[in-house]
């Protein structure tokens, strides 16, 4: 059943006043400088950090991508007072560096990603994406395109269910879990989230379950990461950003994992750190490093913050700053 609400009483964005504050910095420089900045909102969502950035900077410009027609039409409604002010694309995250030359700007000042499944996908029952109701088994980001969570499921074989379900959902229990559904398969297709929550129950230790939330929340992760294929699309995203980064700018992710995060964290070390070879005597121009770090480490939630919204629990928020061109090294 579809949630008929507004956008914005359904939708409350997370860390948005920090994220928002971060990015500030950049887009007054460049605002100061040409009159105008860019902002790419990689992860568009329902909008809701897009409206306060655009309600917040009156001559910012902003590019908002989506895979989720869904979530494109909900948030074009939300920002419709800003369209002139707005591109908004059906587009994968890691497409931004083309979404933005696409569309006639060489660089952007910041670029926001608000990693993993909406609020839209998870209210969206018929979206297949939680296992606390029965629904088809999608889980597809962009439902135009793909497999679905049901293809999967039926159709992997026992030891890719378990690569899969050990590697994306962190599930120490993946060799019973894939085996149970095999098994189940055997008899009919598993064509729902009730019918593969049932399975996995079937064969999770109880005291796991108490101890460890839902015994289905491992494996539905799993299935989501590997039907959008969400971490290597962010393995090329964050070059992809960092790529069409002006001097002066600024990328903010939040990410609700430890997989996401440790990509995350990857390249903005490596950007963060001289290229200089150890011992060598003098750090050369095009050894220094590229990026500077603005956060300390990863930044979480308030426990107001949580409160409001207890989908920000899990947020990690990491951010940092170009110092130095690309064109330089």
């Amino acid at each position: 059943m579809s949630d008929e609400r507004p956008t914005e009483d359904r939708h409350i964005p997370v860390l948005r006043d920090r994220c928002v504050n971060l990015l500030a910095p950049s887009i007054e420089r460049a605002i100061e400088a040409r009159g105008r900045a860019v902002v790419v909102d990689a992860t568009l969502g329902m909008g809701g950090h897009s409206e306060a950035l655009l309600t917040r900077f009156p001559k910012l410009h902003l590019i908002g991508i989506d895979r989720d027609e869904q979530a494109l039409a909900l948030a074009g409604a939300r920002l419709s007072a800003f369209a002139e002010r707005t591109d908004l694309v059906h587009a994968v995250y890691d497409e931004v560096a083309d979404v933005v030359r696409d569309l006639g700007f060489a660089s952007v000042d910041g670029v926001l990603f608000d990693l993993g499944v909406s609020s839209l996908q998870l209210d969206e029952r018929e979206r297949g994406f939680a296992y606390s109701y029965d629904a088809p088994l999608d889980m597809r980001m962009d439902t135009s395109a793909g497999p679905t969570a049901a293809d999967v499921v039926n159709t992997y074989s026992q030891d890719d269910l378990v690569r899969i379900i050990r590697k994306w959902g962190e599930e120490k229990f993946a060799g019973r879990i894939a085996a149970a559904i095999v098994r189940a398969r055997e008899e009919a297709p598993l064509a729902t989230t009730g019918e593969l929550v049932e399975v996995i129950r079937g064969v999770v230790p109880a005291a796991a379950a108490r101890s460890g939330g839902h015994p289905a929340k491992r494996t539905f992760q799993a299935l989501r990461i590997e039907v959008n294929e969400e971490l290597d699309v962010l393995d090329r995203a964050i070059p992809a950003a960092l790529e069409v980064l002006a001097l002066g700018g600024r990328v903010v992710v939040m990410s609700y994992h430890s997989l996401e995060d440790k990509i995350v964290k990857g390249y903005f070390a490596a950007g963060s750190r001289s290229s200089a070879p150890v011992g060598f005597p003098v750090e050369l121009e095009e050894h220094k490093a590229q990026l500077k770090t603005l956060t300390k480490g990863t930044e979480v939630p308030t426990a107001a913050e949580i409160e409001e919204n207890p989908r920000a629990a899990s947020a990690r928020l990491r951010a940092v700053e170009r110092i130095r061109n690309r064109s330089a090294s």
